[in-house]
């Protein structure tokens, strides 16, 4: 699809770790088109943010489409006022991660930051965080708030989500599934592994984070020898239950129908 086709996408990574995003192309379209290795400016989740485009996967590009209202969309390419910004907000990122450790290793605070981010126009922080349970941090968003001078903002988040911010290498020496292509965590059970007839060694079926691996939920065989299946056996004996198979059309299991 050519550049000045409306609805172009543009996949977009925002980060060196984790899955690219599709975005809409600028409405006018830009020129030059932006090609993988450019870097853009686009409306994301928090904001305006820098990304470098990637080479997208046309077989997937309707699947990951934004609504036509949405606003995901590239802006411009970016400039070197916008680059140089964005080095400035690294720097300012590694500084608040490096302060927040430091408060929270004095406060004795039961938490462990993951990352810190900064929103495009500076005006504020995200922490993100994970913890056993909950965190009585109002006196950190404080002491935070008076040091950077900018909103703060503290966001706890699951072991699972953590190694797909930070990233790294399973067992079968592949990038971790959830940075690549996982959209969402799905349950995973221990009969998932016992219908492959694989080892219960736990040391085997955990991945980085400490969890089941994925793997072992989308892998799963079911009854007529396809793999991807969902559902371990003749009768449905999905593993994870009834109604949370994820080949059911509306969320009931694709083998036997069952709501």
């Amino acid at each position: 699809m050519s550049a000045s086709q409306p609805g172009r996408l543009v996949s977009v990574k925002l980060t060196p770790v984790g899955r690219a995003q599709t975005f809409l192309a600028a409405d006018p379209p830009i020129d030059p088109p932006p090609i993988p290795g450019h870097q853009v400016v686009v409306h994301a989740e928090n904001g305006q943010a820098v990304g470098t485009v990637v080479r997208a996967n046309s077989a997937l590009a309707d699947k990951r489409r934004p609504p036509a209202d949405s606003p995901q969309r590239v802006v411009r390419l970016a400039t070197r006022d916008d680059l140089v910004a964005r080095l400035k907000h690294q720097h300012r990122e590694s500084e608040a991660q490096r302060v927040a450790m430091l408060k929270i290793r004095e406060r004795g605070l039961g938490m462990k930051l993951t990352r810190v981010e900064q929103v495009f126009d500076g005006s504020k922080l995200i922490f993100y965080f994970t913890a056993e349970g909950r965190v009585d941090f109002r006196d950190l968003v404080r002491e935070l708030a008076s040091e950077f001078r900018a909103r703060i903002e503290m966001r706890q988040i699951g072991v699972r989500d953590e190694a797909k911010m930070i990233g790294g290498y399973g067992s079968c020496g592949r990038p971790l599934c959830c940075t690549t292509f996982l959209t969402s965590f799905e349950p995973i059970s221990i009969k998932m592994a016992k219908q492959q007839d694989l080892s219960l060694n736990p040391s085997k079926l955990s991945g980085l984070c400490g969890r089941l691996k994925c793997c072992l939920r989308y892998e799963l065989p079911n009854a007529k020898g396809a793999v991807h299946g969902g559902c371990g056996s003749e009768g449905c004996d999905n593993p994870s239950g009834c109604g949370s198979c994820s080949t059911g059309g509306s969320g009931g299991c694709g083998t036997c129908g069952t709501r």
